[in-house]
């Protein structure tokens, strides 16, 4: 009934017979275990790609200064990075002990990641309704009801983008989000009505300080996902709890107040810093601009949504729904788009709405074989449009599925480059890669609170200049002492300069690594 235990009496006599009942798996354990065992699979099939040399590379970091680690991409000081989470530390003591590099534990970090999603998405379903199918049809809307275009962010997650961002931090604070959701809503739905005994037997204001750690931790661990987090809890509050007496304002507030100061003693970052950093607004506005393509089929939950609101304005779904396109609409009106990456868990009211209409046991009316006729459509017109490609091996493609980005590997290069040596690329994949080995880049691709970001676009300015035609070797000499380079990556459209040495090349892209200075 809830994410909780409800104390039942013991059951005695014939009917005790029936309690063996609860042995047998539930339609989502066994649709959950069969999703686990395929997902992994999918995700280790796929070269690691986009943000994964940036997570690799923090790894790399940690594994060699736990307590003070580097800036993840160039030789600096990485005090105040706000990659340098919980979760990040967590697996840089994990490559400490077990002496794996940065790749390795962050495609480790993938079936764990998905354990953590699964566990709570079943939970979270479980409060919002009793229906055994629901939950399973909930992870085939998450996954398959998007749109007809590819959606590949971190943070969403359909089947295609899930063989890339399944090892994301993003991923792990959306399974912690729904955990979160489910303990919410429980205590929220339940408070007044039934003794609640959360897992572990948490009672009381022991629970609501436990739930607001978990929701401190989603801040550390993916801050924009924390937004959606929070607009979720305020839904869930708002539409089921019944009596605002003094008592359970005070246990919400306690929440809310467990959850600021975790976020706050964490000595890592200031994860409330980065509420005016608008340093990656700009390269977000894409998310505004595709949003037709990617995100039509979700649409396909509106009559479900609407009839819950319909039965209730205080449908903790339908809040959600709400609260997250105002704040979608706030970052596209007022040009902080970065606040369009809660699109990722935008789309889960409508999903997980569908899924419980659906799961309604038969017969069915007129409307609802509807409705699921044409979620089935949909759902099969996602997986052919974008999703196909993830799970179906090219050897057995009967008609070119799109397939997830197959990125090069940088193993050839990093193993002649020494741990912490500064590396000049020109290379996109090269320059988001080459890190999570262990090297440094001159000019870092992405921002960080580490670093101020006049200084890095001064810094990508130099690396610029250095890889023009008519620079002079006088001039790439001070780049060289400047940044403590040693190695050059480039693209075999870039001229090398007469100073460097050859030392290894890439047969499939035909990068040459040199050594320089």
């Amino acid at each position: 009934m809830s994410a909780g235990v409800l104390v039942r009496r013991t059951v005695r006599g014939a009917t005790a017979l029936r309690g063996r009942r609860g042995l047998r798996p539930t339609p989502f354990q066994v649709a959950g275990f069969l999703f686990f065992l395929l997902m992994p699979l999918a995700y280790w099939a796929v070269p690691l790609c986009c943000d994964a040399g940036q997570h690799a590379a923090v790894v790399e970091r940690l594994k060699t200064g736990l307590l003070h680690p580097r800036h993840p991409m160039a030789d600096l000081p990485g005090a105040g990075s706000a990659y340098y989470s919980p979760y990040a530390v967590a697996q840089g003591l994990f490559a400490r002990l077990t002496g794996l590099g940065g790749w390795e534990v962050v495609r480790l970090a993938g079936p764990a990641n998905l354990l953590v999603l699964l566990t709570g998405l079943g939970r979270f379903v479980r409060v919002l309704t009793p229906r055994p199918w629901a939950p399973v049809l909930a992870l085939g809307a998450m996954t398959l009801l998007w749109g007809t275009e590819r959606a590949w962010w971190s943070g969403y997650l359909g089947l295609m983008s899930m063989t890339g961002n399944l090892g994301y931090p993003s991923t792990f604070a959306i399974g912690l989000t729904f955990w979160a959701w489910a303990l919410t809503g429980a205590r929220a739905r339940d408070a007044g009505r039934v003794r609640y005994v959360g897992p572990g037997g948490l009672r009381g204001l022991p629970g609501y300080a436990v739930l607001g750690a978990l929701y401190g931790l989603v801040l550390l661990v993916h801050p924009i996902t924390s937004v959606a987090a929070g607009l979720g809890a305020v839904a869930l509050v708002a539409g089921w709890q019944r009596g605002w007496r003094g008592a359970v304002v005070g246990r919400w507030a306690l929440t809310g107040a467990v959850a600021v100061a975790t976020a706050a003693v964490w000595p890592y970052f200031d994860v409330f810093a980065l509420a005016g950093d608008d340093s990656v607004d700009a390269m977000h506005r894409v998310l505004y601009l595709d949003l037709p393509g990617e995100f039509w089929l979700t649409l396909l939950g509106l009559p479900a949504l609407w009839l819950r609101g319909r039965r209730s304005a205080r449908d903790p779904l339908v809040l959600m729904f709400a609260l997250d396109c105002a704040v979608v609409a706030y970052g596209w009106f007022s040009g902080h788009y970065t606040y369009g990456r809660i699109l990722g868990l935008t789309p889960v009211p409508l999903q997980f709405a569908l899924a419980v209409e659906l799961a309604a046991p038969r017969p069915w009316g007129r409307w609802r074989r509807a409705l699921g006729r044409a979620a089935a459509t949909g759902a099969l017109l996602g997986f052919l449009a974008v999703h196909a490609g993830a799970v179906v091996p090219r050897a057995l493609d009967p008609v070119g599925f799109e397939q997830p980005p197959h990125w090069p590997e940088y193993a050839w290069a990093a193993r002649h480059i020494g741990p912490g040596e500064v590396v000049i690329t020109d290379g996109y994949y090269a320059s988001h890669a080459i890190a999570g080995y262990g090297p440094n880049l001159a000019a870092p691709p992405w921002p960080d609170p580490s670093l101020d970001e006049r200084e890095r676009k001064r810094r990508v300015a130099e690396v610029k200049a250095y890889l023009a035609p008519d620079s002079t070797r006088a001039e790439r000499a001070a780049v060289v002492r400047r940044h403590h380079v040693r190695w050059l990556l480039l693209t075999r459209w870039q001229p090398l300069p007469d100073e460097a040495v050859v030392v290894a090349w890439s047969e499939r892209t035909g990068e040459v690594l040199a050594r320089v200075g």
